[in-house]
């Protein structure tokens, strides 16, 4: 049979009897105004004829007749309080959100306690019925079609026994007969669910829909008993009715229709339950149904029809409580009530409503990702989001509830993986010339379009903000899964496919305008669909354009942010500028990032970095003065692109040819390339180590220090690659490029390595007020140390060459290094005397006491002949000539080193 006939059965089937279903339930809440509304004229009616004659007033004095206002009508669900009620007003079962409760089922247990006699007779009497069914079969002693009858006769007779108790005695718990009548009912229920099926599975005296229909038929007979006497004679036609497929299954295959029967066995039960309120029977109605369809899938049943079934069984759940086709739900809405935290709980039809809803949703995730039915599921989930936007729009407990299909859609998107690899079979490279691209991914986002469409219309007409967001955010999530996942310009082209993402930011911008108008002014909405739009028209550029523009672009996106917050107010553009500027890191260091710049040509490196700068600078213009956080991201942006272009250009000048086609050295795992990588960084820790000692304790000045805390890492990482595993002091490979100090003398690779973030760790620490000061002295102490570094190589440079890996130290080296350390000693000492500081001055006696230690105990082994002599003559001449220094010194100044400050 065609896949399209069998659904129209299958919606053919469902339609006639749910129609049934829910016309006898309107038609009964009709039939029940309409006898309050006969019961209160009957009054009306008694109470006038009562009134005794008068005489008739004037007709200036004469007064209209007063008439008694009707008793309000009781609600079948109690409706959420407003919460400006007092307390006690609340309804009580506001305040006890489950059906199923531990006190319910402490309930249970008392009731067993005391009359578990009851319970023991029913059950020994449904016993009674199988085992004569049982007992024929084993002796024979019957033909089977008398067994059968019998069995069923003996059930009714037990129901019949039941009627009677009840209606000569009565089956009050005031009553001697208290329980008996459901004893006997429920037990000849069972007699009969036992004969019925006996006839299909033991004796095969009819086909499949004969006892189908008897069981039905014996569900049903349950369910009308119970609704005159208890649920529990109801929940024994439910549970019946759930297993009569199993109970008649004679193989031959699970036909679709089956789908349709849990679709019924769940509006009964609603139904009974809308009337009725006895809530857990919904409960279990609803439960019966979900696991009977997922029964009869696994048994091979349609998943297409189980699709439908599931759509069904969602708007059954709401029409039914409530009786009416258009939903009423009080609120609030569970999301709401969640929210608020104030004990006012949702009524039990939205919760119910909702819980189905979940179940739905989450069953047909489940079986998109093994089954062929993904666009089925998608227009299904579509359909259930749209309606309830749309058709649920005067039911306020239910407003939230279009999230959970329209989740759906975008968690389908990225959950369904057998529509996600045909549609990417279809390649542009793979198919067959001159063929047509698949519609899947236009069908898809046209979807998510019509849930941003209906939610834009709807927030339009009530000016609500939730539904205001679910337009802008559903259709852009779906073309940002889909551009991630499908890879929709592999099989479209980019530019189809750009134009679908454009006519979703024109779309998006069409709703900026029709919400500024409605508004009076540019809002919170207003601001939402621009944020939109603006992410769309980047994901466009991101797929038309090359690396610079895009980068470019990206700016320019950012300043214009900016720009429409100046004019318009809108703070949230804030939001954009703040992801703006993360997209826009990401691409200055890692994609494309340093690697492209290195090789690409000197316009597009010049367009993205200092086009990003620019963007940054013009963004800080144009912004307004209170948007404190936007302002310090294009600030820190802006410094870290210049940063970032000035070690682009260094890197570049350095390495050889980059277009050349003979094999290039990866000049990333030199001492230099690290150095420089890492100093972009350390520059963005130092501006916004300073920028966050100018600013308040906030949210500004907790986001400057958590930015200067990561750019840390990122400097100290660096420079820890440059001193230990790239130090060109431990190449042992005179050939190796990467390991050769580059440039000329002093200016060279060791000074960009070494020096050059030495001298800044030494200069920055003293304007850094936010640090504390030994945090500032332990920076300083860094420099120093990486300048000391430089000063060792630096010597070793000038007598090794390029290579100061290798072995051995020449005499003229060791005396090299004697001298400078003597010359750091003695300009410590003038500072320590020029600035009046005990520990400088203490640290330049520690750096001549080192020197003098160097020459005996190194110094002596190393050198020979006259270059010892000059040596310790030196060493001798230089540490008198600082002694004097240091006493004159203190001589001219009047003071002792005691008197010395720190």
């Amino acid at each position: 049979m065609d896949d399209g006939l069998l659904l129209l059965m299958i919606l053919i089937a469902l339609a006639i009897p749910l129609g049934v279903v829910i016309l006898f339930v309107l038609m009964a809440g009709t039939r029940g105004r309409v006898t309050r509304l006969e019961q209160q004229l009957a009054e009306l009616r008694a109470e006038l004829a009562r009134r005794p004659e008068t005489a008739p007033a004037s007709e200036e004095n004469a007064q209209p007749a007063a008439i008694p206002e009707p008793p309000p009508q009781a609600e079948v669900w109690p409706r959420a309080v407003p919460q400006d009620l007092p307390e006690e007003t609340v309804a009580p079962d506001q305040n006890r959100p489950l059906v199923i409760r531990p006190d319910r089922f402490a309930a249970l247990g008392r009731w067993l306690r005391e009359n578990w006699v009851y319970a023991v007779s029913a059950l020994s009497l449904a016993f009674a019925g199988v085992f004569f069914v049982q007992y024929g079969m084993e002796k024979g002693l019957l033909p089977p079609v008398a067994r059968v009858v019998l069995a069923i006769l003996f059930g009714a007779g037990l129901i019949g026994a039941g009627e009677w108790i009840r209606r000569r005695h009565g089956d009050g718990v005031d009553r001697t007969t208290a329980y008996l009548p459901s004893v006997f009912s429920g037990a000849g229920i069972v007699a009969i669910f036992a004969g019925v099926a006996a006839g299909r599975l033991l004796y095969d005296l009819y086909g499949a829909g004969t006892a189908f229909a008897g069981l039905v038929v014996t569900a049903g007979l349950a369910v009308a008993l119970g609704w005159r006497h208890g649920p529990l004679l109801v929940a024994i036609g439910l549970l019946g009715a759930a297993a009569t497929p199993f109970l008649v299954s004679g193989g031959g295959g699970t036909p679709a229709w089956l789908f349709a029967h849990y679709v019924l066995v769940a509006a009964l039960g609603l139904a009974v339950d809308a009337f009725r309120r006895w809530a857990w029977i919904s409960v279990l109605a609803l439960v019966l149904a979900h696991a009977g369809m997922a029964l009869i899938a696994l048994g091979g049943g349609s998943e297409g029809a189980w699709m439908w079934a599931l759509f069904a069984l969602a708007l059954v759940a709401i029409i039914l409580p409530e009786k009416g086709l258009l939903p009423t739900h009080a609120g609030p809405s569970v999301t709401r009530a969640l929210w608020r935290r104030d004990g006012v709980w949702p009524a039990f039809p939205v919760r119910l409503a909702a819980g189905n809803l979940l179940a739905v949703v989450l069953t047909l995730l489940l079986l998109v990702p093994h089954g062929s039915n993904g666009i089925l599921a998608a227009l299904l989930l579509t359909g259930l989001a749209l309606l309830l936007i749309l058709w649920a729009a005067a039911a306020p407990g239910l407003e939230d509830l279009a999230a959970l299909p329209a989740a759906g859609l975008l968690a389908l998107l990225a959950l369904a993986e057998p529509l996600i690899w045909a549609f990417r079979d279809q390649a542009i490279v793979l198919r067959a010339p001159e063929s047509a691209a698949p519609a899947t991914v236009t069908l898809l986002l046209g979807l998510a379009a019509l849930i941003s469409a209906a939610a834009g219309w709807r927030s339009l007409q009530t000016g609500a903000r939730p539904q205001a967001l679910g337009a802008v955010l559903v259709a852009p999530l779906a073309a940002s899964i889909l551009e991630m996942l499908w890879h929709p310009t592999e099989v479209l082209g980019a530019y189809p496919w750009a134009l679908h993402v454009m006519a979703l930011a024109a779309g998006m911008v069409g709703l900026a305008v029709l919400w500024a108008r409605a508004d009076g002014a540019p809002g919170a909405r207003t601001a939402w669909a621009t944020l939109s739009a603006l992410s769309l028209i980047a994901l466009a550029l991101f797929l038309l354009t090359s690396s610079a523009a895009l980068t470019l672009a990206l700016g320019v996106l950012v300043a214009a942010a900016a720009a429409l917050d100046r004019r318009f107010n809108l703070p949230e553009m804030g939001w954009f500028i703040q992801a703006g500027g993360a997209v826009l890191s990401w691409r200055l260091v890692a994609d494309p990032g340093l690697d492209w710049a290195l090789q690409a040509s000197w316009g597009g490196v010049l367009a993205a970095y200092l086009g990003a700068a620019l963007a940054c600078a013009a963004g800080l213009r144009l912004m307004p003065a209170g948007r404190v956080l936007p302002r310090a991201v294009l600030e820190s942006l802006g410094l870290a692109a210049l940063a970032l272009l000035a070690n682009v250009v260094i890197l570049r000048l350095l390495q050889p040819d980059p277009m050349a086609t003979d094999w290039q050295p990866d000049w990333a795992l030199s001492h230099w390339g690290a150095a420089l990588n890492a100093l972009p960084w350390l520059i963005l820790t130092g501006t916004q180590l300073w920028r966050a000692g100018a600013t308040a304790p906030g949210w500004t000045h907790r986001f400057r220090l958590a930015i200067a805390a990561g750019a840390g890492i990122m400097a100290a990482s660096g420079l820890l690659l440059a001193l230990v595993p790239f130090n060109p002091l431990f190449n042992d490979w005179a050939e190796d490029p990467v390991g050769l100090v580059r440039g000329p003398v002093l200016l060279d690779s060791l000074f960009l390595a070494y020096a050059l973030p030495g001298l800044l760790l030494l200069i920055a620490p003293p304007r850094l007020r936010v640090l504390p000061a030994r945090g500032r002295l332990v920076l300083r102490a860094i420099g120093v140390a990486l300048l000391t570094v430089y000063a060792g190589e630096e010597i070793r440079r000038l007598w090794q060459g390029r290579w100061i890996g290798g072995p051995g130290v020449l005499q003229g080296e060791l005396y090299s290094y004697t001298l400078a350390m003597l010359v750091t000693g003695a300009a410590m000492l003038w500072q320590a005397l020029a600035r009046q500081s005990a520990l400088l001055q203490r640290m330049a006696m520690g750096v001549i006491g080192l020197t003098a230690a160097k020459v005996f105990l190194w110094d002596a082994a190393g050198l020979t002949g006259l270059t010892r002599v000059v040596s310790f003559a030196g060493l001798g001449l230089s540490l008198a000539g600082l002694a004097w220094l240091n006493r004159w010194a203190q001589s001219r100044l009047g003071e002792t080193p005691s008197e010395l400050r720190d």
